[in-house]
């Protein structure tokens, strides 16, 4: 068992490690020309990629994409078949190639030329044929594949993802996206949901009670709107305060039999409690209902002219997966 371990640290060990040379092979101008390249490019960016190498292609094209920089897959061989038809003047194209021999990307070098696209390669040997014609070539050269027969692309695959990854990361900060844009790119993330789910989505139905209701009528109220609470709202739908299923208990508890049925609302809310506006990050309101000592599970929803419009139930933003 401890070899196991051993084997799979030193293979870990030894993938982490080609990268780490990778970055000390580039070359500070290529770098540079090559987030110029791309910063400046008119259209889009496509990325090829064959076999493994088109596995890691798919996630470069996807994770620039999502950081700021439109970029598709294509497959070298759907291109020779006629998908080359999405590719424009003013795209900039990024090939992977370990080898730099791969039969179906270096076919399509000479009409990817005629169509006055730049190349970017990403491959494993500076000699090869796809690196002498790419505008620019960045060495993603590894000493050993963590293959114990040193043939299945494994670490060569990691370095040339880091490559696109770290390419894809630094255009994403020279580009100045922030926090919102990325989220906006991701709305069923979590990230996407804090910084774009809103409480008018969320909330529920505003189960209101006036300040004159009685108990029964504000335990019908309760049971009927199934959220813990109702809103105790008076003329233009006004907040006057919020009934929880605890305020009901505790005055029940210390009120003499006799009086409970001259018991109202008013005599048994919490009277200018914590508000959230249907506006508000539903992040925001979250925080809101348990960065405190005891925590809130429901809240009165206000819109801009603060009348009352619905209730925020803890239990619907973590059903949300914020």
């Amino acid at each position: 068992m401890g070899s196991h371990f051993e084997k799979v640290s030193d293979l870990l060990r030894l993938e982490a490690a080609s990268v780490v040379r990778a970055a000390d092979r580039l070359v500070a101008e290529d770098i540079e020309r090559s987030i110029d390249l791309i910063l400046n490019c008119n259209g889009k960016v496509i990325v090829l990629g064959v076999g493994k190498s088109g596995v890691i292609a798919q996630k470069i094209a996807q994770t620039m994409t999502s950081t700021g920089t439109v970029a598709i897959y294509l497959h070298p061989s759907d291109a020779l078949h006629g998908s080359l038809g999405i590719v424009a003047k003013g795209d900039v194209v990024i090939a992977l190639s370990n080898s730099g021999e791969t039969d179906e990307i270096n076919s399509l070098l000479p009409p990817l030329r005629a169509r006055g696209v730049k190349i970017l390669a990403i491959v494993g040997d500076l000699n090869s044929t796809l690196a002498r014609n790419a505008d620019i070539a960045l060495d993603a050269s590894v000493d050993k594949e963590a293959c114990p027969l040193n043939l299945a692309p494994t670490t060569s695959t990691t370095v040339a993802l880091s490559i696109g990854d770290a390419l894809a990361m630094t255009l994403m900060e020279a580009k100045g996206l922030t926090a919102e844009d990325f989220a906006m790119n991701h709305p069923a993330g979590r990230l996407g949901k804090r910084l774009t789910m809103r409480v008018g989505s969320l909330m529920q139905p505003s189960p209101n009670v006036s300040p004159e209701t009685g108990w029964l009528g504000v335990v019908k109220a309760i049971s009927d709107g199934a959220l813990g609470a109702v809103n105790v709202v008076g003329g233009d739908d006004h907040l006057v305060g919020i009934v929880t299923d605890g305020d009901l208990r505790r005055t029940i508890e210390r009120t003499p039999a006799d009086e409970l049925l001259t018991l109202t609302a008013e005599q048994m809310m919490t009277a200018e409690p914590i508000t959230v506006t249907d506006e508000m990050l539903a992040y925001d309101a979250l925080r809101i209902m348990e960065d405190r000592p005891s925590q809130i599970s429901v809240l009165p929803v206000l819109n801009i002219s603060r009348k009352c419009v619905g209730m925020l139930r803890l239990h619907d933003i973590v059903k949300a997966g914020i």
